[in-house]
């Protein structure tokens, strides 16, 4: 596994938005905010000169958005930070040149739909990537330790997340445009047999939607990646964003298929971001997984984790050696970079 080299003070970021940016005011606020806020830390900012562009949850044009991405792959940057999320990043793929990003490994971290582009890089490259907070969060007035602990991550100090105490259930209403979370709801780990989990492996995570569109596809390159590491066992993590319950379960099947799951050694589910399903037994995210097939697996399956669209989220180093823990309803992640 390639490991790029981690952010010092003075060095530049690039800020691509290969998915969707800023459509109204209070986003421009909260992305300005974000620049401002980054370059207080002493670091470079360069953003996406499509940033205030959006249009129908697209910054411009595939072939535009892949060329920003194409060039600071190749820039004089030490990390990639993805704008904000979407739903048409798979637009871009054919035109973005992965090669760019082997000749010269950096940090690219993006959260929701830039899954599109981690997934390749860490499955197919070997290099790591990292699932977290897009650079628009960082332009909240406070931020949580969720923030502090990724920009600590991004310096290279591999701090335990540890899970929090409250997630944001809802959503509130923008104002200013540089509100935080609107945490109400008590946070409590599960384990599908509820029982403890102390586990180690090679740890892979994104947006469960994304990577349902990218599985088998040429983007794909999980099959090579579980061979290769198989010795460590795979760790995934999903992050459901709007998929139903029914959706997640024939999801699952098909990433079994793909022999996704024939070295796991944990599976890991975030809160889903939006909680839908058609029969009224699969309420219950536990029925949910006992009936889908990672409930058949002899391996720990953990649930309504802070790995989620319901903030906040913790930071996961894709490709890394990760230990986790769940006990009582609480979660640690530790990675270690081998």
């Amino acid at each position: 596994m390639i490991y790029p080299d981690f952010l010092k003070q003075g060095d530049l970021i690039d800020v691509p938005a290969p998915s969707g940016s800023s459509e109204n005011e209070l986003d421009s606020i909260r992305i300005k905010s974000a620049k401002k806020n980054i370059e207080k830390l002493n670091y470079k900012v360069n953003l996406s000169k499509y940033a205030f562009n959006g249009k129908i949850g697209r910054s411009a044009n595939e072939i535009l958005r892949a060329e920003e991405l194409n060039k600071m792959f190749e820039s004089e940057s030490k990390a990639v930070l993805c704008l904000e999320g979407g739903d048409f990043l798979v637009e871009i793929l054919e035109y973005v040149q992965f090669e760019k990003i082997v000749k010269n490994p950096k940090w690219v971290q993006g959260f929701s739909d830039p899954t599109g582009i981690l997934f390749p890089i860490t499955t197919k490259y070997d290099i790591a990537t990292i699932y977290g907070t897009n650079f628009k969060s960082f332009g909240a007035e406070v931020y949580y330790r969720n923030l502090n602990e990724n920009l600590e991550i991004l310096k290279g100090n591999i701090v335990e997340q540890e899970s929090y105490e409250l997630f944001e259930n809802e959503r509130i209403e923008k104002v200013t445009g540089l509100e935080g979370y609107n945490l109400t709801e008590k946070v409590f780990w599960k384990t599908l047999n509820n029982s403890e989990v102390n586990v180690s492996g090679r740890i892979i995570a994104g947006c469960l939607d994304l990577i349902r569109e990218l599985s088998g596809t040429k983007y794909d390159g999980m099959k090579n990646f579980t061979e290769k590491y198989k010795n460590d066992g795979i760790i995934f993590v999903f992050d459901n964003c709007e998929l139903s319950k029914e959706d997640l379960i024939r999801t699952l099947w098909k990433f079994n298929e793909l022999d996704y799951f024939k070295y796991a050694k944990c599976i890991i589910f975030g809160r889903n971001g939006i909680e839908k399903n058609y029969y009224s037994e699969y309420e219950s995210m536990k029925k949910c997984l006992e009936d889908s097939v990672v409930g058949k697996l002899k391996i720990p399956i953990i649930y309504d984790a802070d790995i989620s669209h319901k903030s906040p989220s913790m930071t996961i180093i894709n490709g890394s050696i990760a230990n986790v823990i769940c006990k009582d309803g609480k979660g640690k992640i530790l990675f270690k970079l081998k």
